[in-house]
């Protein structure tokens, strides 16, 4: 530990040297962060508005924001944003199926995720794959919180975030590279070929891998006993390689297509012959159409395609011991959706501007399960689940802007109805290699919805504003628990549930924002309920017809115990609608550009989520597994020079439960630190450390079992560069 920490000190020591030649009166005010309310438009708005006027708790991290973040790769950095959930493991050493975002303890996978305005959620399990979005590739990012359904219908839950990527500036070349601790690297390169104002194109790759780092808890009491034979770190390996086009077809119209191809290969399940492996190709397209100096027409189209391989392992119980594949996934998936927009500045008769919308997409998706021999490990395929369905959504909304004349009024009413249909037509469980298919009836389900919305901004002064705003979002049950059903003797089944229909919340907040020369305060306090919350729901012999139907079109007998595979009594559980959730909260965040040599950033969150009605064990007004009650982040930025920065930040993150009631996960802090140094205007270098100290601490999560207790990060050093050219 030493011997790292001594190389991360010699490192930021080496940067400020370099830099140390700058004449002090040269100094320059430190970067513009996202202080200057009004210079900045959040296009997630669908309407571009200006920061200043956000009815909605809304957070911008501009470049020099990313830049001066110790972490990196974008999902950590926006854990240390006011109302996010992401504990400190990064994304490539989890599971790619959680890989996700908790907003306000509203829960994983309520949350809706844009690259560039278009839907990036995982079309099957809901979550969102990080590696789509490298480092290199990201100009800023955009966080609106709170129910935004009334624009975007489904994940609308938790509010939006919106990757923006870079654009061609000029026809010019940028190399990145970075090394660093668990041999993390990462590689990319980008050529922007700017042919006129009317065509300019964007070419980018990035490769990154990492071996990761040994992902147990120590503190757990059966620790020792979970690293078992054939089990390693969790090491990954990313690959992206995208196109971006802009065009202009007439003089009033400008037009975009992006292609881009991704793949992620990782050992999340510890296991050196349990690969996951993803491939995921994309393409999209858009025109927007002046048609006249207060009106436009946006159209957009977009396809997805993914194939997901997945494997999960395990150690046998009887000699010899040896590790084995248990089971297996194939899911092939694919999203088709499309979108039209018209926009209108009236500025006339108390309306400033209305617009129209309407989308729709489709999600096609199949499940393969394979479970195999847990006896001898010798690969026979026991039982097989297959299913195969799909899901359409189709939107319609309008939303109407209004600033009033008598006093500094700003109103923003919308609403949206939403179609949402789900079609399983094939659903079957079978027996040895396939044999004996028994068939399952699934009828469809199909739900209308109504989004409405309601914002109000008050600017009490030119640099003080009061807001307020009331939603009715929802989510729609995602694939995976529709259609995968996975499990086995040893950790218990989880049955798909096609009959699953979306949830809905309610909410509303209420906050203020304050700026100056040199910085900017906001607090808000939010209320939000959601009735109808997909949980998963344990078959006990209490629900035996439950039991006996879910169990036996799973291939599992039922008794009075309970269900019964043929290696005993099991745990098997099923997903449901029956629970309800609240979320109450606050959150504050600043910025103070002090003085030229220095800079502070600040966040806290206070979040209180329970259930208040549930047919689970679990227990109600206790907060819910994987929430910390209380969390904060403190900044300070150094600037010894106008082109040099040194960056220490400060996580803290509160008491939690993993699971609801069970599991405590301890309080923890840790520190960062960050080092950036401009040689040249083309050139660039800098150093980072997660996790100074190198802290062993167990990261908050969500698990019903000691033996998951997750660690933490430890202590990891980067060094990197890049250079324009």
């Amino acid at each position: 530990m030493c011997k790292q920490l001594q190389s991360s000190v010699n490192v930021l020591a080496l940067l400020l040297v370099l830099q140390s030649g700058q004449s002090w009166a040269q100094i320059a005010p430190p970067p513009n962060y996202d202080q200057k309310l009004n210079d900045m438009v959040v296009n997630a708005t669908r309407s571009g508005t200006p920061l200043d006027e956000m009815s909605l708790n809304t957070t911008i991290l501009t470049k020099e924001v990313l830049e001066s973040s110790p972490d990196q790769t974008v999902d950590q950095i926006l854990k240390n944003v006011p109302g996010v959930f992401l504990n400190d493991v990064p994304y490539y050493q989890k599971d790619p199926t959680g890989q996700s975002i908790n907003v306000r303890g509203l829960g994983y996978g309520r949350t809706l995720v844009l690259i560039d305005g278009l839907p990036a959620n995982d079309a099957f399990y809901g979550t969102v794959q990080w590696n789509l979005v490298p480092m290199s590739s990201i100009e800023s990012v955009e966080f609106v919180r709170g129910g935004v359904s009334s624009l975007y219908g489904n994940y609308g839950m938790g509010g939006v975030i919106n990757i923006n990527t870079k654009t061609p500036k000029n026809s010019s070349q940028e190399v990145s590279a970075s090394i660093g601790s668990f041999a993390t690297g990462n590689v990319a390169a980008s050529k922007d070929l700017v042919v006129s104002d009317a065509m300019q194109m964007r070419f980018s790759a990035d490769y990154f891998s990492s071996e990761g780092f040994q992902n147990y808890a120590t503190i757990s009491p059966g620790s020792p006993s979970n690293i078992k034979n054939g089990m390693g770190t969790d090491a990954v390996k990313n690959s992206n390689v995208r196109l971006q086009n802009y065009f202009k077809p007439t003089q009033d119209t400008n037009a975009f297509l992006r292609m881009g191809y991704s793949t992620m290969a990782d050992l999340s399940n510890n296991y050196a012959i349990a690969p996951n492996l993803i491939q995921t190709a994309d393409v999209a397209g858009g025109s927007t159409t002046n048609l006249d100096v207060d009106k436009k027409v946006q159209v957009n189209a977009y396809y997805q395609n993914t194939n997901f391989f997945k494997q999960t392992a395990n150690n046998l119980t009887v000699a010899p011991q040896k590790p084995y594949i248990n089971a297996n996934y194939t899911d092939p998936y694919s999203t088709l959706g499309a979108s039209a927009q018209y926009t209108h500045d009236l500025k006339t008769a108390g309306i400033d501007q209305y617009i129209l919308g309407v989308d729709a997409r489709n999600i096609s998706a199949s499940n393969l399960t394979n479970n195999l021999n847990t006896t001898t490990g010798n690969g026979a395929v026991t039982s097989v689940n297959y299913a195969q369905g799909q899901q359409n959504f189709y939107g319609l909304l309008g939303q109407i802007k209004s600033n009033a004349s008598a006093i500094p009024l700003e109103a923003t009413l919308g609403a949206r109805v939403d179609v949402w249909n789900s079609q399983t037509p094939t659903l079957y469980n079978a027996g040895v290699n396939g044999s004996s298919p028994v068939y399952q009836a699934i009828p469809n389900q199909s739900k209308t919805q109504l989004s409405p919305s309601l914002g109000l901004v008050y600017k009490a002064t030119d640099d003080w504003n009061l807001r307020s705003a009331a939603y009715q979002a929802f989510h729609a049950p995602s694939m995976n628990n529709t259609l995968r059903s996975y499990g086995n003797t040893t950790t218990g089944y989880s049955i798909a549930n096609p009959n699953l229909t979306p949830e809905t919340m309610t909410g509303y907040e209420v906050g203020t924002d304050y700026r100056w020369k040199g910085g900017f305060t906001q607090l808000t306090a939010f209320n939000n309920y959601i009735q109808n919350a997909i949980t998963s729901y344990k078959i006990t012999d209490a629900n035996s017809a439950f039991a006996y139907s879910l169990c036996t079109a799973s291939g599992i007998t039922v008794s009075a115990q309970g269900c019964k595979s043929s290696g005993g009594y099991t745990n098997v559980s099923y997903y449901t609608n029956q629970q309800n959730l609240l979320s109450r909260g606050l959150e504050l965040q600043y910025h103070h550009d002090v003085n030229e040599h220095w800079a502070l950033d600040g966040g806290y969150s206070y979040t209180r989520t329970i259930l208040t009605w549930t047919a689970t064990t679990d227990p109600t007004n206790t907060q819910v597994g994987g929430v910390p009650m209380n969390m904060a982040n403190v900044g300070i930025t150094y600037y010894p020079a106008p082109n040099a920065s040194l960056t220490t930040t400060f996580r803290y993150v509160g008491n939690s439960w993993m699971s609801t009631g069970t599991l405590p996960v301890p309080a923890y802090a840790v520190v960062g630190l960050k080092a950036n140094y401009q040689m040249t205007p083309q050139a660039s270098v800098f150093a980072s450390v997660v996790n100074l100290f190198n802290r062993q601490y167990v990261t908050f999560n969500i698990a019903s079992a000691a033996s998951s207790y997750q660690a933490g990060m430890p202590q990891a050093i980067t060094v990197g560069a890049r250079i324009s050219f």
